[in-house]
């Protein structure tokens, strides 16, 4: 009797493990959860790149700092400042040209204005 008692519990637990085992895969082949992995997926795939990126403009610098201290690039304290930087001037639009009394010769004028032909 000890037996049959003890091959019935142990089957009953095998039958509830092996459902919770089959419930949880299920859920985790939902649309809505194979939609998060993907998304948690994206984002590590993100900041590994960021980080990737962030140690290969480290190294860059690095290396310029050496290759400006082989070749003797370095500027000594106190050097030359660069120049303030400048300003582009506005883009302003084509001018007509005056005829010798002051007046406007539009036959001269040529625009660049496409809309103008039509």
């Amino acid at each position: 009797m000890f037996r049959r008692t003890f091959w019935f519990t142990a089957g009953a637990a095998a039958g509830v493990w092996a459902t919770t085992k089959v419930n949880r895969k299920l859920r985790q082949l939902t649309p809505e959860s194979l939609a998060a992995q993907a998304a948690n997926k994206a984002i590590d795939a993100g900041h590994k790149l960021k980080d990737f990126a962030l140690d290969v403009r480290a190294g860059m610098v690095q290396r310029e700092s050496e290759l400006g201290e082989a070749l003797g690039l370095g500027t000594p304290p106190g050097g030359p400042e660069l120049p303030a930087q400048r300003r582009l001037a506005a883009v302003e639009p084509p001018r007509r040209p005056f005829d010798k009394h002051g007046k406007r010769d539009e036959h001269t004028y040529t625009s660049h204005n496409r809309n103008e032909d039509h």
